[in-house]
């Protein structure tokens, strides 16, 4: 800012600034009321519906959780039998935590040993039908 040498000059700059600070103002209440009404309760419920939508990975992580659930119920259900052994559905408990977990941590390489089995027996069958 310029050196003011005369009353004209500062009354000049004083009307400057409180028009600069009136400007401020309107622009700070605006970004306010914008803040505001983001953070309503329907719109962030609006916000975190659209984000888990558009995820594009959304299907294929609801079907990671679904394979990990299904093979730890499996794997408990096979572990325990109709066993009414306390210790037993105990351990077929921690079975089931620990197979759903180690299938969702990695479903990737499930996946992938999925292919391969399938493609064997798919290949082994055409092998055989083949020679018959």
């Amino acid at each position: 800012m310029e050196n003011i040498t005369s009353i004209s000059e500062l009354k000049n700059a004083i009307q400057l600034m409180e028009i600069e600070q009136a400007i401020n103002g309107r622009l700070l209440k605006e970004e306010i009321s914008i803040t505001l009404t983001s953070l309503k309760p329907v719109n962030l419920f609006k916000r975190a519906v659209t984000d888990a939508v558009s995820s594009p990975f959304l299907i294929d992580n609801i079907l990671n959780a679904a394979i990990g659930l299904t093979t730890g119920y499996l794997s408990k259900k096979i572990f325990i039998g109709t066993s009414g052994n306390i210790l037993r559905k105990l351990f077929g408990s921690i079975v089931q935590l620990g197979v759903t977990t180690a299938v969702a941590d990695h479903p990737g390489g499930i996946k992938s040993f999925g292919k391969y089995v399938v493609q064997h027996l798919l290949h082994k069958k055409n092998l055989n039908s083949t020679k018959t």
